[in-house]
């Protein structure tokens, strides 16, 4: 190894703290054989990418910073570079550029000109390296032979944030792994997703062979020379390893024009290399990523940036705007992006306060042809027509209380003693028609009062104009506002629209640099002035208005310093510490270690409770299943001294009021758990709890398996012996086992290593319905159908479809998952002949899109899944288990597997689906459009499949599982 392997070039700004970190993090490195090389200028350069906001009028300060306070902060950048150097002078260099005004390329460059080492790095201003980035970095190099070596980089996301990498880096997974590429095709997101501006070192000798130097004309000269370093390697090595972290947030405004022209200048070079595929994908990241954030940040910015952001959009050359690459992106997206190559900063303003208001129409829709634009005046080109075509957002299906309009102020203003406000809002035909009248109220809500709280006020005057609704109202703020004073503080301001269809309400939108205009009202609080005497407007983080009850005069500041002080001098902090303290410990009391614990070693050597059942399905998401059968049988029978108990995960809603219910995993579940004779469940009680040795534990299971499933899930195989011990032990808490065919004994019985005296060959107690709704229909008909139709608003013309998806994994931080199914295109081919019920799985979460009223019913939260298909004429799923139970049905069914193979390479399957499959299946959303238009074709050309599917795997169903299970229950054996 050389004295020197890596140059690591920092370039000095105006933070001299952010260059002791960067500077620190290289003589930290584990690999001994790295430079520092600090590059300073005879000025400060200007401030780094994403800071544009904070520098002053001559670029080399803060806040308005003047020439003195740029030479003093020059002065302590250049002490803390000597102080570096003399800690460490073999490892740490200083070199200066002569260069008078010096950009960050400037300095950077001069830094490459002086690295001695076989590979260069480059550090922004507070960028940090990782202990061992540069030994990881130069060992993918070395090992491969790569002329660059690149690795995961993160950055700030706000003060107290932690810090995240780009989310396109993290979804394209480019750094999921260790890999050598000699093609730049076999990771397109280095230079489609910005991910080489920094966490990566790259050979000397290649920047001696192409004389690769930054842009020293562009801002973001980063982004440009990262691409021309990746298209110019031979070989590219990438690892997982963490290499950069601190660099700072991107500023989509304050950076538009350095990022716009980076952006022309990366897809010059791509298009001259004769890349046109990557740079078509550039082109559709860089809108996605920088013009729709830069959308979002509109309602944040004041007028004239707005206008100047949008002049700098317009001004693209077309093809980096090109309307056919602005079709992908969501309908919002879409219409921001159209709004910003035109330049209409008023435009991008509504619609980019749209985007962080779901459901909020921001602008006059109008409707052509049966599809609805987001305004009037549409373009003659068709590709730009169709991005301000919003139809799937479904404005035109809403209710008025479902729709939220952009109450934009036009005027904040003060005559006199009373507040004056003026405003405008969208006048959608579907919600105001132009006979319509009108009328709204304006309505002040106490914050914190949960909406009791509402003070309001007429609008006096209301006219339209053009396509909108203008609106003037004049309020005595001291008059109106009459609230106590000590918790309701802040009011928010919201106008009530009155439609002929509803209410519409919504709060009223301001720029912020328009508050301070607006000036203070008088405040009388019922509580007296010492608790308040000022109205104060403010815009909330959301861009809405709001006004704090303030204390101004003489002695409201001086009960405001009294009651500071009682709660902040030493004894009241003493206090307040001691209850945090004692709060901590009473929290720990609720800890589920604690709980199961307690648990496990106390609880369980209760005696048990003669006749008593615990009831759990799904978890304690719901009150259905085979669970629910049998206390419904254990009800019909009229058991003497029985007990019954059920758990419930979130809310008691919808479960039978003759049980005692207890939340899941409290003090009451674990106390009923201890006590009860009988547990009863479909999916299994918490694994770390012990089954008390006089109970008897019924496991009724959930469903056969089409995915392998226990020990034979590659899941189970990669965890470690007592994880695998873990769940052994969690198993062997049956008592009985349900099975209902042959299948189940060879795949679920033996993959979960049950033993065969615990197999209850009866069928699932929940089918009991199934089974009598099939010889119903086979004595009856279908009509008169369950009552459950009527309930979901059902009409007897239509068929109803039931889609039921497996799990595919859970939603990411509350978010819900995506449905493989296009609802929206399904109901515009099938709505008028079929109504679609959507049943996600329980454990996930599915947002639906707005559709025609009548044709898409969410039935998520449905209880009882058996009701849902008993009701439904058609089956549309995947590999979900229900697929077994519809089968006792003998109705269509259709397999709707567009990532069929992808699926069984991950899970694993029993059978080929493509083999087996009762029904036609479908691997795209025009095979299934196809299958369900010649549904009355296959379904005779499958019936025999049908019977064939359902006797194989069910064959143990007739009808009488619920009563079986209730007599094995009873029969009083434990296994244990």
């Amino acid at each position: 190894m050389s004295a020197v392997e890596i140059s690591c070039v920092v370039t000095a700004g105006p933070d001299a703290q952010a260059l002791r970190r960067s500077v620190e993090s290289v003589v930290a490195q584990t690999m001994r054989a790295t430079e520092a090389v600090v590059v300073l200028g005879q000025t400060l350069p200007p401030p780094v990418a994403g800071r544009a906001a904070d520098a002053g009028p001559d670029g080399a300060g803060t806040d308005g910073a003047g020439p003195d306070d740029a030479g003093s902060a020059a002065d302590d950048v250049r002490a803390v570079a000597d102080e570096l150097a003399a800690l460490d002078p073999a490892r740490v260099r200083i070199v200066t550029s002569d260069a008078e005004a010096p950009t960050t390329a400037v300095l950077r460059n001069h830094g490459l000109d002086h690295a001695r080492g076989r590979y260069v790095m480059v550090l922004g201003e507070g960028e940090r390296l990782q202990r061992d980035a540069c030994r990881n970095l130069w060992e993918a190099a070395e090992r491969s032979g790569a002329e660059l070596a690149a690795g995961r980089w993160t950055r700030r996301a706000g003060r107290r944030a932690k810090e995240q990498p780009p989310a396109r880096i993290v979804e394209s997974e480019l750094y999921a792994r260790s890999r050598t590429l000699d093609e730049l095709a076999d990771a397109p997101e280095l230079v489609v997703a910005d991910a080489l501006v920094t966490g990566f070192c790259v050979r000397a000798a290649l920047l001696e062979r192409t004389g690769l130097r930054y842009a020293e004309d562009l801002d973001r000269a980063e982004i440009l020379f990262g691409a021309e370093v990746a298209t110019a390697a031979s070989r590219i090595a990438l690892v997982p390893n963490l290499i950069t972290g601190g660099r700072a947030p991107d500023d989509p405004a304050a950076t538009l024009e350095g990022q716009l022209a980076a952006h022309v200048r990366v897809a010059e070079l791509l298009t001259l290399q004769g890349r046109t595929a990557l740079c078509e994908a550039r082109d559709r990241a860089f809108l996605a990523d920088q013009l729709v954030a830069l959308a979002r940040q509109f309602p944040k910015l004041d007028a004239e940036t707005r206008a100047h952001a949008a002049a700098l959009v317009a001004a693209l050359p077309a093809a980096r705007t090109d309307p056919g690459l602005r079709l992908d992106p969501p309908p919002l997206e879409r219409v921001c992006l159209q709004l910003l190559a035109e330049g209409d900063a008023d435009g991008v303003l509504a619609a980019g306060y749209a985007l962080g208001r779901p459901g909020a129409v921001a602008s006059a829709l109008t409707e052509r042809e049966g599809r609805v634009y987001w305004r009037a005046a549409l373009p003659d080109d068709p590709g730009e027509r169709a991005a301000l075509d919003v139809t799937e957002l479904g404005h035109h299906y809403r209710e008025a209380a479902d729709t939220p309009l952009l109450n934009h102020l036009t005027h904040c203003g003060q005559e006199g003693a009373r507040l004056v406000l003026e405003g405008r809002l969208p006048a959608p035909p579907q919600l105001l028609p132009a006979e319509a009248p009108l009328s709204a109220t304006l309505e002040f809500v106490a914050r914190g009062s949960d909406g009791r709280l509402v003070f309001r006020a007429p609008v006096e005057e209301m006219w339209r104009e053009a396509d909108t609704v203008r609106w003037r109202a004049s309020v005595d703020l001291g008059a109106l506002l009459r609230v106590g004073g000590a918790r309701d503080r802040v009011c928010d301001p919201r106008l009530a629209l009155h439609t002929p269809t509803g209410t519409t309400t919504g709060p009223l939108f301001l720029e912020r640099d328009r508050a301070d205009a607006v000036g203070r009202f008088r405040a009388r609080p019922r509580l007296g002035r010492l608790f308040g005497d000022t109205w104060k407007p403010y815009v909330t983080v959301k861009h809405h208005l709001a006004f704090q009850l303030q204390a101004r005069r003489r002695p409201g500041r001086l009960a405001a310093a009294a009651l500071h002080y009682l709660t902040h001098f030493r004894p009241a902090r003493k206090a307040k510490r001691l209850a945090k303290a004692v709060r901590r410990r009473f929290d720990r009391l609720s800890a589920r270690s604690v709980k199961t614990r307690v648990y496990n070693r106390l609880l369980i050597r209760l005696p048990v409770r003669k006749g008593s059942v615990v009831f759990e399905s799904h978890m304690g998401k719901c009150y259905g299943d085979s669970p629910r059968a049998i206390h419904e049988e254990l009800r019909e029978q009229r058991r003497r001294g029985m007990r019954h108990t059920w758990s419930y995960a979130t809310s008691p809603d919808g479960f039978p009021a003759d049980a005692a219910l207890v939340r899941r995993l409290s003090w009451r579940y674990l106390w009923a758990l201890a006590r009860a004779q009988y547990w009863v469940d479909n999916q299994g009680f918490p694994l770390d709890l012990r089954k008390p040795p006089a109970t008897t534990y019924l496991q009724t299971w959930h469903g056969s398996a089409y995915k392998r499933m226990g020990f034979a899930e590659s899941r189970i195989k990669a965890q470690n012996a007592p994880e695998r011990e873990k769940l052994s032990a969690a198993l062997a808490r049956f008592d009985h086992f349900l099975v209902r065919s042959e299948h189940d004994i060879e795949t679920l019985a033996r993959d979960y290593r049950l033993p065969a005296d615990s197999l209850v060959r009866c069928g699932y107690p929940r089918n009991d319905r199934l089974v009598r709704a099939r010889a119903t229909d086979e004595s009856r008909g279908r009509f008169p159908r369950p009552a459950l139709a009527a309930d979901l608003g059902i009409p007897d013309h239509r068929q109803v479809v039931l889609y039921a998806p497996t799990f595919r994994g859970m939603p990411k931080k509350g978010r819900t998952t995506r449905l493989p199914l296009d609802v929206r295109r399904f109901t515009e081919r099938f709505g008028d002949e079929y109504v679609l019920l959507v049943r996600a799985h329980y454990l996930e979460s599915a947002a639906l899109p707005v559709c025609p009223p009548g044709t898409v019913v969410d039935v998520s939260a449905h209880h009882d899944v058996s009701e849902l298909l008993a009701l439904s004429d058609v089956l549309i799923t995947d590999y979900s288990s229900i697929m077994f139970d519809y089968a006792l049905l003998d109705r269509p069914m259709v397999f709707f597997a567009p990532d069929l193979d992808a699926y069984v390479a991950e899970r694993g399957s029993y059978f080929d689906l493509r083999a087996e499959a009762p029904g036609p299946v479908a691997e795209s959303e025009d095979e299934l459009h196809r299958a369900m238009g010649e549904l009355k074709k296959s379904d005779t050309a499958h019936r025999e499949d049908r019977a064939r599917f359902a006797e194989k795997f069910g064959g143990f169903e007739s009808g009488q599982a619920a009563r079986t299970a209730v007599d094995v229950l009873f029969a009083g054996r434990t296994r244990r």
